[in-house]
C-alpha cells in the first residue's frame, strides 16, 4: 500500500521570523519518496511557507484520511496564542498579534489524526519557539495525540536579530538521503548526534527533545542521567472529530479544539477511558476507522453508539466520555454521507455544552457550532436544511464563531431557502 508525506515548512515574513523553515525542502525533496515513507511508493505533498491556515488544514485532512502510512515532516516556529494561550505554528502572514487568526493551531494536527490506526502515522519536528510559548512548552511539552509517534525537537528561542536552521531537520534529510531508512529510534539519534555537532553550544536552556511519548531536556540522545524526563500531561478533554472540506468559502472554516488544562494530577484521557470501557484489548477507535475504509458505516456508527452508551452507564450524561463519542458519531455520519445527521449531532453538542454553563467563546462550543454550520450547508433537503438552519441561527446569535459574518451567512441562506418553500 502505498504511504503519505507531508513537508510542511513554515515561518514568518519579516522581522518575526526566527527560523529558515524552507531551507530544509530542498534537501528533503532529494530524498526518495519511498525512502521518506517506508513504503514501496508514496505521495508527497509540500507545503512551503503556506500563507493561510486552512490551506494547511486541507492539506493535512487529505493526509490523514489517506490509506497506508503516513508520514510528516514539520519544520517552523511556535508562537502562543496569547487570548486561549495555546500553541500555533506560525504561518508566512503570523505576527504576535494575529496569531490566533494567521497562524496553524498546533492542536489540529492531533485532530486530524486522532482517527487513524494506531502505529500507522509519524511525526518529526524541527521547531523554534517565541519566549512565551517556550515558556509554556516547559510544563506542557507538545503532542500530536497519544498514537502517533513524535520525533524532532524544539528549540528555545535565538538570540535577538537571528534567524536560526534547522539542522535537526537537515540532519534526517542528509541521512535519508544516503537511500537507507533505519529504525525511526535510530535515525532521531543519528539526527540528534549530527545536530549536535553542527549547531554551535547555546548559553541557556536546552532544547526538548521528543521520542516514544515522552520529552527530554537536554541532548544528546539517548538521555544521561541528570538530564529532566517530562512525560507529556493527558488532555481532561478529547480533541474533537475533523471537519469536512465545504465548497462555500463564506462557511466558516476554523475548527477549534478544547485547551490544554494545567495537570495537577495524573488523569485519563477520555478516549483512553472510552477503551477500558470495552472488552480487553480492544482498539474501538482502530475498528471504526477500518469499518469507515471498508465502507460499513452502518458498523461505524453502530460501534460508537454502543461504546456512548457503555460511557454512559460508567460515567453518567454530560461526562467528557460521553460527548467524545456523541463526536465521533456526527463525524461518522459525515463519513457516510449524512449531512443532516451529522449537524443534528453538532447542534446537540453544542447545546448540551452551553447548557452545562460552557462559554460560548470556548474551543470546544466554537468548534461544534462551527461543524454544524459545515454540515449545514451539505443538506440538500430544503425542509430539512430550513428546520436546522433556524436552529443553527440561534445559536450563531449566541457563537458567532472566530470568522466574522458567520450568522449573516446562516441568515442569507435561510432567506434563499424560503423562496423554495
Amino acid at each position: 500500500m502505498p504511504g503519505t508525506v507531508l513537508l510542511l515548512a513554515a515561518s514568518p515574513v519579516g522581522k518575526g521570523c526566527l527560523v529558515d523553515a524552507a531551507s530544509v525542502l530542498p534537501v528533503l525533496a532529494a530524498v526518495a519518496p519511498s525512502v521518506l515513507s517506508g513504503t514501496d511508493t508514496a505521495n508527497i505533498v509540500e507545503l512551503a511557507d503556506p500563507l493561510e491556515p486552512q490551506a494547511v488544514l486541507t492539506r493535512l485532512r487529505a493526509a490523514a484520511t489517506a490509506p497506508g502510512p503516513l508520514t510528516m515532516f514539520v519544520t517552523g516556529q511556535l508562537q502562543l496564542d496569547r487570548r486561549q494561550r495555546l500553541p500555533h505554528l506560525a504561518l508566512a502572514r503570523t505576527t504576535p498579534a494575529t496569531v490566533r487568526y494567521t497562524a496553524f493551531p498546533w492542536h489540529w494536527i492531533a485532530d486530524e489524526l486522532r482517527l487513524r490506526p494506531p502505529g500507522s502515522t509519524t511525526v518529526f519536528v524541527d521547531l523554534r519557539t517565541d519566549a512565551d510559548t517556550w515558556t509554556l512548552l516547559a510544563g506542557r511539552p507538545l503532542t500530536v495525540g497519544p498514537s502517533t509517534a513524535l520525533y524532532g525537537r524544539v528549540a528555545p528561542p535565538p538570540p535577538r536579530r537571528t534567524v536560526a536552521q534547522p539542522a535537526y531537520m537537515r540532519a534526517v534529510a542528509t541521512l535519508l538521503r544516503s537511500g537507507h531508512r533505519p529504525p525511526l529510534l535510530q535515525l532521531h539519534e543519528q539526527a540528534l548526534s549530527r545536530t549536535a555537532g553542527e549547531e554551535p553550544a547555546r548559553p541557556g536552556e536546552a532544547d526538548l527533545v521528543f521520542a516514544h511519548g515522552q520529552s527530554w531536556a537536554g541532548r544528546p540522545w539517548p538521555p544521561e542521567a541528570g538530564f529532566t524526563t517530562v512525560t507529556s500531561p493527558p488532555r481532561t478533554v478529547p480533541p474533537s472529530p475533523p471537519v469536512p472540506p465545504t465548497a462555500a468559502s463564506a462557511l466558516p472554516t476554523m475548527p477549534a479544539a478544547p485547551p490544554p488544562v494545567p495537570s495537577a494530577s495524573p488523569v485519563t484521557l477520555p478516549g483512553q477511558a472510552a477503551r477500558q470501557v470495552g472488552s480487553p484489548g480492544s482498539d474501538p477507535h482502530g475498528e471504526i476507522t477500518a469499518a469507515v475504509r471498508d465502507g460499513r458505516h452502518d458498523d461505524a456508527l453502530a460501534l460508537a453508539g454502543r461504546r456512548e452508551r457503555e460511557a454512559l452507564r460508567a460515567h453518567g450524561p454530560g461526562s467528557e466520555q460521553v460527548l467524545h463519542w456523541v463526536e465521533v458519531r456526527a463525524d461518522l455520519a459525515m463519513f457516510a454521507g449524512d449531512p443532516e445527521r451529522s449537524c443534528r449531532a453538532w447542534l446537540a453538542l453544542a447545546g448540551t455544552r452551553l447548557d452545562a454553563g460552557q462559554a460560548a467563546d470556548a474551543p470546544e462550543v466554537e468548534s461544534a457550532v462551527d461543524r454544524a454550520h459545515h454540515q449545514w450547508g451539505r443538506i440538500g433537503d430544503p425542509a430539512r436544511a430550513r428546520e436546522l438552519g433556524a436552529e443553527l441561527a440561534r445559536l450563531r446569535q449566541r457563537v458567532p464563531g472566530r470568522r466574522e459574518g458567520a450568522l449573516d451567512h446562516v441568515r442569507q441562506q435561510l432567506r434563499q431557502l424560503q423562496t423554495q418553500a
